[in-house]
């Protein structure tokens, strides 16, 4: 694809969308000893790149589209995007989303524009459905299989080597292939030296899968906080790009995953849903090494994360790292017990987050209580001297 095809589809969508900031990161480059830089398309539009080739699509097709206007099919962020770009073009647009789309995603589609068709248990079918109504009039766009949606989302890429002409690296968060196909396309033309390393999650590896295989595989994917890359097969264009373009994809899990979202809330204040932050997971687990000195570039892709889901990774992420520990206690059930494990809790710096005291569990004494306390803590180490002291001071853990 020549580097003047995503020139001109930058120029064409200029007014239509945000150019977003390529931000160095000074926490991230000293945990990883290289520079980090992080491209926010957090901040795009819709709050992800989506809304790039779905209004260049829309734009370069403006002739073929009649009274019905657009079709697309999305539990997310392709949904949102196809809405916010047609409502700006005064173009009618349906979206078909499954059964199990999030309140949230559903009413952002709406308030985007979009006329929201719910069908189907999988984006597969979401996808026939689609289709079908493309037969009535409609265009039907592609989330990611299709030569222009490749292209808008290539100005991405555009954007980084304007800004950062030789990276060394770029890593980027691969569902279907739309995204990373049009930034190795452009990194192949602008710095043909950077390499290009897509992530995917391991619940769902398709794109992994397929190039293990040397062909296009569809996988039995499980549900993932990273729902916007959970797509259980690549596209043929995109993949065929991505054989000739990316150099790697690595996968990571879910825990790190979830680990990476909190890393960058609490040391960048960068809201990533967990498309966004697999970047930065693969370079937590290690899946991507930072050149020492060279410069990393992780593409936050999208920051449409639901709030419930919100709260409950902060959670587990605060546990899985140590910042916060749960322990039964079995002790005496006489006055003052409770408030002598407090005391001892408060000598040993951990802050109560939450207390629940149980006479009723079945199996023990009359005479002896559960105690359930959640705790804030500064970490493991903090963690392990609080076990210590309590098993010191004659406390029976569980």
């Amino acid at each position: 694809m020549p580097i003047e095809q995503f020139r001109q589809a930058a120029a064409l969508i200029e007014d239509k969308i945000l150019k977003t900031p390529l931000v160095n990161s000074p926490a991230l480059s000293r945990m990883f000893g290289g520079e980090i830089y992080l491209k926010l398309e957090n901040l795009q539009k819709t709050g992800s790149f989506k809304i790039r080739g779905a209004t260049f699509k829309l734009l370069k097709c403006m002739d073929k589209i009649g009274p019905g206007g657009v079709v697309a099919a999305s539990a997310g962020n392709h949904a949102q995007g196809v809405a916010l770009a047609a409502r700006q073009l005064g173009i009618p647009a349906t979206i078909v989303m499954p059964e199990w789309v999030s309140i949230s995603k559903e009413e952002a589609t709406l308030m985007y524009g979009g006329q929201v068709v719910i069908s189907g248990q999988s984006i597969g079918e979401c996808l026939d459905e689609a289709q079908r109504l493309s037969l009535e009039g409609r265009l039907f766009i592609h989330p990611f299989d299709d030569a222009d949606v490749i292209t808008g989302q290539g100005t991405v890429g555009l954007e980084i080597f304007d800004d950062m002409p030789n990276p060394d690296v770029v890593v980027v968060p691969v569902g279907g292939g739309g995204l990373i196909s049009g930034i190795a396309a452009v990194a192949r033309a602008m710095a043909p030296d950077t390499q290009v390393i897509g992530v995917q999650t391991a619940g769902c590896p398709s794109t992994y899968d397929a190039i293990m295989k040397g062909r296009i595989t569809q996988v039995d994917g499980r549900s993932s906080i990273a729902d916007g890359i959970s797509v259980r097969k690549v596209g043929q264009l995109t993949f065929d790009i991505i054989q000739e373009c990316v150099d790697e994809v690595v996968l990571v899990e879910e825990e790190q995953i979830a680990a990476a979202i909190l890393l960058l809330l609490e040391r960048e204040k960068i809201l990533a849903e967990g498309a966004g932050a697999a970047p930065l997971a693969a370079v937590m687990n290690g899946a991507v090494g930072v050149p020492q000195g060279g410069k990393t570039v992780l593409v936050i892709s999208g920051g449409n994360v639901d709030s419930p889901l919100l709260g409950r990774i902060i959670s587990q992420g605060l546990i899985k790292s140590g910042r916060v520990m749960r322990i039964r206690v079995r002790m005496a059930d006489v006055p003052g017990a409770l408030a002598r494990l407090l005391v001892l809790v408060a000598d040993l710096k951990a802050n109560v987050l939450h207390i629940y005291h149980d006479r009723n569990v079945r199996g023990i004494p009359l005479y002896v209580t559960h105690v359930e306390l959640e705790l804030e803590t500064r970490g493991p180490t903090h963690l392990k001297e609080i076990e210590t002291a309590l098993l010191a001071a004659g406390y029976r853990l569980e």
